[in-house]
């Protein structure tokens, strides 16, 4: 049981493709149709540490959080449409939670890009901070077996390990089989395992409110009824915009605005309706209308960056 007065450091540690492939998961594949929330892991994984140590759940903070990932270069961003811009709002997001990136360049074998060196990088920062003492609980967002190495590492040092773990399967849209698993070997030497599909799965039953925080629930984008949502604009183009909304921001083409697009301006507040664009397989926005403001209505300082 941990002192009452001792903070409980945490360390969160994201392997980012393992996290998108279950965030995918959630949004294409679920019925809830919505992506996992960076501020709603956070929020679970301190209630959960607090339960699994003993600790009053105040004395339960982040300490350190990191994200690592393979990426592609800017030149081939560029040609793929927003990606440049959307791989930006993932950081602004990440940055408002106060996780550290560390990106390496994907390398091309046999004619696929492929990550090589981010569990080597991810296990180095774990066990540098293990042995400074600047972590208790190892809070990791991981699946393949090459992590169990760390895993025994740590516990050898005596830093517990907490391990979130997704196992689903799915056909995509090409009739291909996706599996998604987490090492078996990797739940066996954490000390605390916990199967995220399962806990989602008993607690979206049960209505827990921790579990719902998970996922994007329009804590930026509010709902006003009938299937509308409320948000304001990014930007504006020659012919569009831009709805700020999580995860990716919604674009929008003036034939969908109620009124004159030309009224429009970045910051106003809309309201409007999220359809599927079938061809570019992305959500956008439908129905755009000019809400007038409300007195005392005031924009938060990062708005719309709080999830993934």
């Amino acid at each position: 049981m941990t002192n009452s007065i001792t903070p409980l450091r945490l360390g969160v540690f994201y392997d980012g493709n393992f996290l998108l492939h279950a965030s995918n998961y959630y949004n294409y594949i679920h019925p809830l149709h919505t992506r996992l929330s960076i501020s709603g892991l956070h929020d679970f994984i301190r209630t959960r540490a607090a339960r699994a140590e003993e600790c009053p759940p105040a004395r339960c903070q982040i300490a350190e959080a990191h994200y690592f990932r393979g990426r592609i270069n800017a030149a081939e961003a560029s040609q793929r449409g927003n990606q440049l811009y959307n791989d930006r709002v993932f950081e602004d997001i990440l940055m408002a939670e106060g996780i550290q990136t560390h990106y390496l360049p994907l390398r091309n074998f046999s004619g696929r890009k492929e990550e090589r060196g981010i569990d080597v990088w991810l296990s180095l920062e774990v066990f540098e901070l293990a042995i400074m003492h600047r972590i208790d609980v190892a809070v990791l967002i991981l699946s393949d077996t090459d992590y169990a190495p760390l895993l025994r590492k740590l516990c050898s040092l005596g830093v517990r390990t907490m391990l979130l773990s997704w196992e689903f399967d799915y056909q995509n849209d090409e009739g291909g089989k996706v599996v998604t698993r987490t090492s078996h070997e990797l739940l066996q030497l954490a000390t605390y395992p916990i199967p995220m599909h399962e806990e989602i799965e008993r607690g979206l039953k049960q209505g827990d409110p921790l579990i719902s925080g998970l996922f994007v629930g329009g804590d930026n984008a509010s709902s006003s009824g009938s299937g509308r949502e409320v948000s304001e604009i990014l930007s504006l183009k020659d012919g569009y915009g831009f709805i700020k909304y999580p995860n990716n921001n919604l674009y929008f083409h003036n034939k969908d605005v109620i009124g004159d697009f030309a009224d429009l301006a970045p910051g106003d507040t809309v309201e409007f309706t999220v359809e599927r664009n079938p061809q570019k397989q992305q959500d956008v926005a439908k129905n755009v209308r000019k809400l007038a403001p409300e007195a005392g209505d005031e924009k938060e300082e990062f708005p719309g960056l709080y999830e993934m």
